[in-house]
Order: structure tokens, then C-alpha cells, then sequence
């Protein structure tokens, strides 16, 4: 068992800088700017493999004899680390046997192949594939290289808050950690509070995947029946022994934040420098808006480790769609209004005078159902946290039934993205997109453009962040001339597209023929 001024010397002596580069610390200037702290990210997203994983499994390695490099290594990672020991390995000129979760992402397993790795998918969870590596090791005669429970990775991890306190050297409140077995905070810690004792160091996990934290509450290492997996980089069901030792005695505290959060970080990112990072590389910026929020800071500075960007392209559907509703920029709203002509229209009115600043409408969709009410799934930007449940309040005072949705998962994750299904009440049915340009008050003027006899029967538009925005339209017109309906159309003046007939309107929604 290592003292900290052991740890010390090891990461002032740590073999990293043969494969790492001493990242950049990063002023966040339109984030700083609005929480009224300043916040600088560590870009170890910028490392070879994309992430700080590098740092450790090269120190480890390169301490190893060479027999030992010579029958090859093996570890189990979720994918940052099984990309640094992959590069080291093929640095010093050794085997590389990597154990990952069938779980993975995508990227991650193709970009250690691409570093000559050799993979091996077991099990759903790091726990899983790290049971099966101990047994290929032991029957393979090689040598382990863990992510996070050795003292060579743990210092080679510290390398990053050696450089923090380089790279700035001013007032420094507090460094925020992402922790998922605890190697990286365990390292930043043991430097940071051997030179600046007065600066915090604050580990961040996600809330279901809080080993870490829940061990130090309980003052034992405890093992988490299950992980998310959103923040795979972090998913570990239980913490190393020499990670929770060096915790216990050093760590000031630890945050927990929400999937929402982590992607309203990512933007965050995002705009501040044009990278994505991974969400647990975005652990921190959640953590440090939620600090800020929560002690109502004011000019602090703040370090937020960005650990990583290895993120599937996939993804960032998901992440676009979760980021307003983290950053509390949009609401989510069930309303129940009355089966008539012109209520949709009312509606929108409605909350087009709303108190406070303009508002606008980013998701409505509505399918005919029941001849006395219809259920409406709004989407609306909000001003502040809380706003959604003093909206539903407005307009239920107004006569329609509304409620609050902004954190309902199941309407998040996929009531939001359906839309009824066939209905006796919409026969003779005709179905549009319209396209209009996407600016506050043009989706209340195609509204407001249509027929007032004219009943809607479907509608659906969700604002995708382009220049121009698409509605999918149900219509039922009282006149059966052709010609008469399409010159209405011209009237609205809005460029449109007939889809009446499209497969998948008719095996969905529309008639059965």
C-alpha cells in the first residue's frame, strides 16, 4: 500500500509523454459567461485515442519487463481503455488481448482493432467482460493491465491534474472528476492535494451508475446490482480497492447528474469549441452547472475534465433531442382539448399570450381519435426551471386540460415519437407535408392560414434546428372538388407535397384497403 507522497513521485516520474500530449486547458467563455464562474475545460478528449485512458495503461506498460511484454498483455474495458492499452501495446512492441462488453459502442471496438488490438466481446457490463479477462489471463500466462485499480495506471492518470495546476496556477476552487472506477480521480486527487490542499476535488457520476459515491456514504466499497449504460465510459458496477482507499482520505465530495443533463453538457461543449465529446466526457460541465445552480456561486473558477469524445455518430439523435429538455429549455406538455373545428388554432393562441418572453411551439402532434376530445403532445421552450407546470396551469385555466410531461421518461423516450394509429373519424382523410420557414410565429400562421372549416385530423412537426421546418397534415375538406381544394392550398401559400398515397401512411395511419 502506496502513501501519497510515494504517489507523488510516481506520477513526477509517470512514462506518459512518449504516446500523450500535455492537453490544453480551455477557457468554456459563452459557459462561463453564463453561470458567472469561470470554467476551463481539460481537452483530454484532444489525446491520441480521445481519451485520458492513454496516460495510465502507457505508464503500466512501459514499467513491465521484457519477458512480460513479450508474453503480451490483457485488460477489460468499455472502450477508452481498451483503445490506450491497444497503442501502447503496439508501441512497445507487445500483444494485445482486449476483453470488452458486448455492450461497447461501435467505435470504440472498431477503433482498438484499428490499433491492433485483438477483442474479445463478453458480457453486458465492464464487471462481466473483467471476470472473463482474469480467467484469459491466467490461461494465457499474461500480463493484466487493469483500468483503473493499479498504482502504475493511477499515476499515470495523475499526469492530468499535474498539468492543471501548471496550465493555471491562479485562484482555483474546485477540479471536477468523472469517476467510474475511480483511476483518474484517485491520480488528480493524490497530485492536487500534495501541491494545493485548499482546491476541491469533486468527483461526478451519473445517477445510476454511482458506485463511487455510494461507497464513500457508506465508508465500503459496495457493488451496484446494475449500471446505465447512456455513460458507458463510467459504467462500473463496483469501484477498485486502492481507488476507494485514496477517495476516502482525499475526494471533498461527489455529484450526481441525470441523462439529460449529461446531453445538455454536450452541446455546452459543443458550443464553446466545436468538439463532441462522449457523455461521460461530459460528466463534469453537467456537474459544475449543477454545482453553480445549487450554491448560487459567483466568479469562482472551476476545472471540468472533458475525459473523452469517443462517441458513436449514432447517438446524437438521442443527444439533440434530450439536450433542450436538460438545459431546461423546453417543456413537455399533455393536452386534452374539445373535437372541433378551430381548437388546435385556440390553442395556439393561447399560448402565444402567454406572460414573460415569447415562446415558441418546437413539437405538436395530434392524431384523431374520439369524437368528443383529442389529446395533443406540445413541445414549448421555457425561460426558466419549473415553467412547464406554471403553463399547464394557464391553460387549463383556460378551458383545455393540460399536464406537465417535461420529465415523464416514457413520453421523453417514446410518446413523443408516436402518433395514434388508424381512426374511423378520419375518413376521406387527405395527408400533406407543408414546408415553411422556421421563425417564431410561422407555425401559428399556417394555423391560422387553413380554412376554419377545414378539420384537421392529424398533425405532426417537431423543429429539427434547419432553416425550414415540416409539417405532416391530416385534412378533411367539406368540398369534394378537386380543383377547389388545391386552389384553397394555394392560398396558404406554403410550399406542399400530397402523400395520401404513401406506403407508409397507408400501412400505418391511413384506410385499410
Amino acid at each position: 500500500m502506496l502513501d501519497l507522497d510515494e504517489y507523488l513521485k510516481r506520477i513526477l516520474r509517470a512514462r506518459v509523454y512518449d504516446v500523450a500530449v500535455e492537453t490544453p486547458l480551455q477557457p468554456a467563455r459563452e459557459l462561463s459567461s453564463r453561470l458567472g464562474n469561470q470554467v476551463l475545460l481539460k481537452r483530454e478528449d484532444q489525446q491520441a485515442v480521445f481519451s485520458f485512458k492513454l496516460r495510465g495503461a502507457y505508464n503500466k506498460i512501459a514499467q513491465l519487463s521484457p519477458e512480460e511484454l513479450r508474453r503480451g498483455v490483457i485488460c477489460a474495458s468499455a472502450g477508452n481503455h481498451a483503445q490506450g492499452v491497444a497503442l501502447a501495446a503496439r508501441r512497445l512492441g507487445a500483444t494485445a488481448v482486449i476483453v470488452m462488453p458486448v455492450t461497447a459502442p461501435r467505435v470504440k471496438i472498431e477503433a482498438v482493432k484499428g490499433l491492433g488490438g485483438t477483442v474479445v466481446l463478453h458480457g453486458e457490463s465492464y464487471s462481466e467482460a473483467y471476470a472473463h479477462a482474469l480467467e484469459l489471463q491466467e490461461a494465457d500466462g499474461l500480463t493484466f493491465v487493469h483500468p483503473f485499480d493499479d498504482p502504475d495506471v493511477i499515476a499515470g492518470q495523475g499526469t492530468v491534474g499535474m498539468e492543471i495546476l501548471r496550465q493555471h496556477q491562479g485562484p482555483l476552487q474546485a477540479v471536477f472528476v468523472p469517476v467510474g472506477g475511480g483511476g483518474l480521480i484517485a491520480g488528480v486527487a493524490a497530485y492536487v492535494k500534495a501541491v494545493r490542499p485548499e482546491v476541491q476535488v469533486i468527483g461526478v457520476q451519473t445517477i445510476d451508475s454511482d458506485a463511487m459515491a455510494r461507497s464513500a456514504l457508506a465508508r465500503e466499497r459496495i457493488t451496484l446490482g446494475d449500471v446505465g449504460l447512456f455513460s458507458d465510459g463510467t459504467a462500473v458496477k463496483q469501484v477498485g480497492a486502492e481507488t476507494f482507499r485514496i477517495a476516502s482520505s482525499l475526494v471533498d465530495g461527489y455529484v450526481t447528474v441525470d441523462t439529460d443533463s449529461m446531453c445538455a453538457a454536450i452541446k455546452d461543449v459543443f458550443t464553446d469549441t466545436r468538439s463532441i465529446v462522449e457523455p461521460s466526457g461530459a460528466l463534469t460541465v453537467a456537474a459544475v452547472k449543477q454545482y453553480v445552480k445549487q450554491r448560487k456561486t459567483r466568479g469562482e473558477t472551476y476545472v471540468a475534465i472533458l475525459s473523452g469524445a469517443n462517441m458513436n455518430f449514432d447517438r446524437l439523435r438521442f443527444v439533440a433531442e434530450r439536450a433542450e429538455i436538460g438545459e431546461e429549455r423546453e417543456g413537455l406538455l399533455a393536452v386534452t382539448l374539445p373535437e372541433s373545428p378551430g381548437s388546435l388554432l385556440r390553442l395556439c393562441k393561447t399560448i402565444d399570450t402567454l406572460s414573460g418572453p415569447a415562446r415558441s411551439i418546437t413539437e405538436l402532434k395530434y392524431r384523431v381519435c374520439d369524437a368528443e376530445n383529442a389529446s395533443v403532445l406540445v413541445g414549448l421552450t421555457i425561460h426558466s426551471a419549473g415553467e412547464t407546470a406554471r403553463v399547464a396551469e394557464v391553460l387549463t385555466q383556460a378551458g383545455f386540460s393540460a399536464q406537465d410531461l417535461t420529465h415523464d421518461e416514457l413520453a421523453k423516450e417514446h410518446m413523443r415519437h408516436m402518433m395514434g394509429g388508424r381512426s374511423p373519424l378520419a375518413a376521406g382523410e387527405r395527408v400533406l407535408q407543408f414546408v415553411f420557414p422556421e421563425r417564431p410565429g410561422a407555425l401559428m400562421q399556417f394555423l391560422s392560414s387553413l380554412p376554419p372549416n377545414w378539420n384537421i385530423t392529424m398533425f405532426h412537426y417537431r423543429n429539427q434546428g434547419a432553416d425550414y421546418g415540416r409539417v405532416l397534415v391530416g385534412l378533411q375538406a367539406p368540398s369534394p372538388d378537386e380543383d377547389d381544394f388545391y386552389r384553397v392550398l394555394e392560398r396558404v401559400g406554403y410550399p406542399h407535397e400530397e402523400l395520401t398515397s404513401a406506403p407508409s401512411y397507408r400501412l400505418f395511419l391511413g384506410p385499410r384497403s
